[in-house]
């Protein structure tokens, strides 16, 4: 039997269509073995309900593609509230390739509804105890920042643990043994609460696991074995930020420096845009997060704030002479003092605004630099205002933002020899620029006291009803 041609480029067609889902099922089936073939996991938790879920949000989306980076061989794991939402979750799996385990919240029964928000639901990090399809877990909180792989902690025991505090484990990094045992027995405990210093997960953990420090040292076998019980794990594995602070370089010479965390004070976080120079680590994650994430989500509301504060720089400037017109309006003598008040109090609240106002609309997890520039831009447009409304000396009005400017460039200068020497640069340009401040502001008052004392002399003859058209003649 002989095939036509048009016959032959039908089998042909129906032949390669058959071949190529073959290899694609191949594919799919080889992904689907890659995502469950890793014994080991590094999980980090995510839930709802603070005033700073998205950059937590950010947090762990930077922390865990930085490890992705450094060829973990691991799964990396997101223990997420349900109630964190959909288009979170999307993110995580289909563009940073996490595994996103959904779980309900654990009740903290040490915390009122009174009390800070911020620990509530932290004890949802019992639920590594119950990822039992891995060996070992290494338990993470989102303020890691990774220098280099820490995958030979899957060799320690079934829990362990660093001292950042003489007598206190800190649970920001810990490497465990799911065991659904442990999972249920802590949850009990939780029921009938048991004793827990600070309401949160470091004060139950701490007190579950009372024993640690009279553990020994963990270091890995060289024949890459695991290791049983519970271990300490070196310092250099949670490298506490203020170490670096002190000296302007990492001295821990126990372990490798491997893992910095920061913990403390929740709105100087690395990812923050002010925190950088004030703190200079902010700096290196935030360049960890230009290296994996990127800023594409935030640079159109920075855009539009610099298209905004551009044309507000256009316009009041323009619109300069109408402003000092809208000042002149006629008062009696019980008014003038009011009306001085007012004013004086009005420009002060524009100038103070003009530099709080840039602060708070700036995106919070935008790159330092980025951030501060806009600040600056921000401080210097809406100070305009003040400055052509109420006709005030440039230079005087800009000077807590040119001193902003300097202060940053004091900070920011790389070649201090320790954090000491650093911080009396700071305080030393500080009290070098506050007689300026003064100045400045006295400045201020007193242009402003000589406005209106000319203000009150103007209107009076502007104001005044011209002569009959008759009097000249008359005379």
């Amino acid at each position: 039997m002989r095939w036509s041609r048009a016959e032959f480029r039908v089998a042909m067609v129906v032949l390669i269509s058959l071949l190529l889902i073959a290899v694609a099922e191949g594919k799919i089936s080889s992904k689907s073995n890659n995502k469950n073939k890793n014994k080991n996991a590094y999980a980090t938790m995510m839930y709802m309900g603070t005033p700073r879920d998205y950059e937590f949000y950010v947090a762990t989306r930077v922390m865990m593609r930085s490890l992705d980076k450094l060829n973990v061989q691991a799964d990396l794991v997101v223990i997420a509230s349900i109630d964190v939402p959909l288009r979170w979750v999307h993110s995580m799996e289909v563009e940073d390739g996490l595994k996103v385990v959904r779980v309900e919240n654990i009740h903290n029964p040490y915390m009122s509804s009174n009390d800070h928000d911020r620990f509530k639901l932290t004890m949802n990090k019992l639920y590594a105890w119950n990822l039992v399809e891995y060996e070992r877990v290494i338990m993470l909180d989102a303020d890691n920042l990774f220098l280099q792989n820490t995958d030979e902690l899957f060799q320690c025991g079934s829990f362990c643990a660093a001292f950042i505090n003489p007598c206190i484990f800190h649970t920001g990094l810990f490497v465990l043994q799911p065991s659904a045992k442990v999972f249920k027995d802590m949850i009990h405990q939780l029921e009938i609460e048991r004793p827990n210093e600070d309401k949160a997960d470091q004060g139950f953990i701490g007190g579950y696991f009372s024993n640690l420090l009279d553990m020994p040292m963990f270091y890995p076998p060289l024949n890459e074995s695991k290791l049983d019980g519970h271990f300490r794990l070196p310092l250099g594995y949670q490298m506490d930020a203020s170490y670096y602070y002190l000296k302007l370089r990492w001295n821990v010479p126990c372990g490798p420096n491997s893992v910095i965390t920061f913990p403390g004070a929740v709105w100087m976080k690395p990812w923050y845009w002010w925190s950088w120079p004030v703190l200079p680590l902010g700096f290196s994650w935030h360049e960890q997060r230009r290296k994996t994430l990127g800023y594409a989500a935030e640079m159109p509301i920075v855009i539009l704030e610099v298209l905004v504060y551009l044309g507000v720089i256009a316009i009041t400037r323009l619109a300069r002479p109408n402003f000092s017109k809208l000042r002149y309006c006629r008062f009696d003598s019980k008014s003038v003092i009011i009306h001085n008040t007012s004013l004086k109090f009005l420009a002060m609240v524009s100038i103070i605004a003009a530099y709080v106002v840039p602060f708070f609309v700036i995106p919070n997890t935008i790159h330092p630099v980025i951030g501060w520039s806009l600040y600056l831009l921000g401080s210097f447009s809406l100070c305009s205002i003040a400055i052509n409304a109420f006709l005030l000396p440039a230079l005087a009005v800009l000077t807590p933002c040119l001193g902003t400017f300097g202060v940053l460039l004091v900070m920011a200068v790389p070649w201090y020899k320790d954090g000491v020497v650093r911080a009396f640069a700071v305080f030393a340009y500080a009290f070098c620029a506050s007689p300026i401040l003064l100045v400045s502001f006295c400045k201020v008052m007193a242009t402003l006291q000589v406005s209106l004392e000319r203000e009150a002399f103007l209107p009076s003859r502007l104001s005044d009803s011209p002569p009959p058209s008759g009097f000249n003649k008359l005379y």
